[in-house]
């Protein structure tokens, strides 16, 4: 087993990344030349394999994440202090049809693998025709003021109902909006709401209002539309007398209408799978990110879907996602997607290009160019199908690029209203959140694996020391043990699962 202190992502890059802790004045070798480390490189950062001039860009990833502060030497440790972003508010972007058809084909090579060979999963199929990998009773507060009635209601719940084959626990969606709201804020919270109500991984679902809010039970109602009334139902608690008895009848009788699933097979083409990061380090777009984006590859080719988001996190490697547009009105959304997240930053005169979290630097990640390189990688090299807004719920197969922040809890919020039966949630640092659907943590190295057992579910550290085949087939095998209900995720473990909404407005 080959081990490595170093790597080289690019042939042109001018960079490499330490993948264990280098002392200075150690000696690496490189392409044949002795290279002389000429201060501490941390794990995860970053060190000059060639002279970089003051204003020359530094590459990674074969692509610029910046520019040299200074003149730095072959050996000298690259990061905040001696690089600075190239990014702006503005950008000119081309579209490129011969790129574009370039991805399409290396898709239809990639298809003719999985030609009557789909592996197949066991889930939920749902009366409008989708299926869920989950086969959970859900309470949806339509405002923040009936939260604790609903978490009282799920205690009595996990005491009363039982999980059985049929039944695989209950959530309330938490939130404390819904009134006071005013605009887009209303709207998108409402949306959001609506989309939880739809989502297939809920056998069964309780919208529980007050009564007074903004966001009336009357108009939600006509918001969420056609639903099967056997599995979804709604409750106003002004309106009864006692709204916990009323809700413990409502939950039973779904409960006993939920008793009559059964999993059965479907394809794995029937997956729809989010991808996110979250305290990511120098190693995340080296490992972690690159195994998902191999996954993603491998999951579109077989008719699946996928959904990027973080629009922030592509600044700087946006073009790169531009290429694989399926046509030329998906590469003009796609621009459209990238502006309006720009301006919405001018809005509130904030820069676009400041980025990388505190954690983040510590890890290795020195701007917003490096994180976004290394960001996009989840999507692999899929064609783009269909960009979609803030709330709107998924329709195209194959890659989407979904509208949001790069917020954790927000983005992955978003991801499950858009349809997503999983997440992909990469990670350098760590981190324990979950969504309302399971969320898969993928170390990007293996020390933190071994630190965080209870937080991490697959550590493709091992990429750095194991065939890279090997490791993805087993990704695909734990992908599929998890959406078929013979595994959980460590965020359904422990009970980690909640939402958080985008608010860009004013609160009454």
């Amino acid at each position: 087993m080959q081990t490595y202190s170093f790597v080289k992502v690019h042939p042109e890059d001018s960079v490499a990344v330490a993948v264990q802790n280098l002392a200075a004045s150690t000696v690496v070798e490189l392409d044949g030349n002795s290279i002389t480390l000429a201060s501490d490189i941390p794990f995860g950062h970053k060190f000059a394999i060639k002279p970089i001039a003051k204003g020359q860009p530094i590459i990674k990833y074969g692509a610029p994440i910046g520019s040299a502060v200074s003149d730095i030497a072959i050996g000298e440790h690259v990061h905040a202090s001696n690089i600075r972003t190239l990014l702006s508010e503005k950008a000119e972007y081309h579209y490129d049809r011969s790129l574009s058809e370039l991805f399409q084909e290396k898709a239809k090579e990639r298809q003719k693998k999985w030609e009557g060979k789909v592996p197949t999963i066991k889930a939920f199929r749902r009366e409008n025709g989708k299926v869920g990998i989950r086969n959970e009773l859900w309470i949806v507060p339509t405002v923040g003021c009936v939260n604790k009635i609903a978490e009282n209601l799920v205690a009595w719940a996990n005491t009363n109902l039982a999980k059985t084959e049929f039944f695989d626990g209950i959530h309330v969606w938490a939130h404390p909006y819904g009134c006071s709201q005013l605009g887009d804020d209303h709207e998108a919270t409402r949306t959001i709401l609506s989309d939880l109500v739809h989502h297939p991984n809920a056998g069964a679902v309780l919208v529980l209002s007050l009564g007074c809010e903004n966001n009336t039970p009357e108009s939600f109602r006509a918001l969420v539309g056609k639903v099967d009334e056997k599995r979804v139902r709604f409750l106003t608690t002004q309106e009864v007398s006692d709204e916990l008895l009323e809700s413990k009848k409502i939950l039973s009788d779904l409960y006993e209408v939920m008793r009559q699933d059964k999993r059965e097979e479907v394809g794995m083409d029937n997956l729809v799978v989010g991808f996110k990061c979250g305290g990511s380090d120098g190693l995340s777009g080296i490992t972690a990110n690159p195994l998902v984006g191999r996954f993603c590859d491998e999951l579109t080719a077989m008719g699946g879907t996928g959904l990027l988001t973080e629009v922030p996190e592509m600044f700087g490697a946006e073009q790169l996602l531009m290429n694989r547009a399926a046509n030329e009105q998906v590469y003009a959304q796609t621009v459209k997607l990238i502006d309006d997240f720009k301006q919405y930053f001018v809005k509130h005169e904030q820069v676009v290009y400041e980025n990388p979290s505190p954690g983040n630097k510590a890890g290795g990640i020195s701007t917003l160019e490096d994180k976004s390189l290394g960001c996009i990688q989840k999507g692999g090299q899929a064609v783009i199908t269909d960009i979609l807004d803030y709330g709107q719920r998924v329709e195209k197969r194959g890659l989407n690029l979904l509208s949001g922040p790069g917020n954790d809890i927000v983005s992955t919020t978003a991801l499950t209203a858009a349809g997503c039966h999983i997440i992909l949630f990469t990670t350098g640092r760590g981190t324990p959140l979950g969504a309302p659907v399971p969320t898969v943590k993928i170390s990007s190295n293996s020390e933190l694996a071994a630190k965080k057992p209870n937080w991490i579910d697959f550590n493709a550290g091992r990429l750095l020391v194991e065939e890279s085949d090997s490791v993805l087939a087993d990704f695909i095998s734990m992908i599929k043990d998890i959406a078929s209900g013979k595994t959980l995720t460590k965020n359904e473990e422990n009970g980690y699962a909640e939402i958080s909404l985008f608010k860009d407005g004013v609160i009454l």
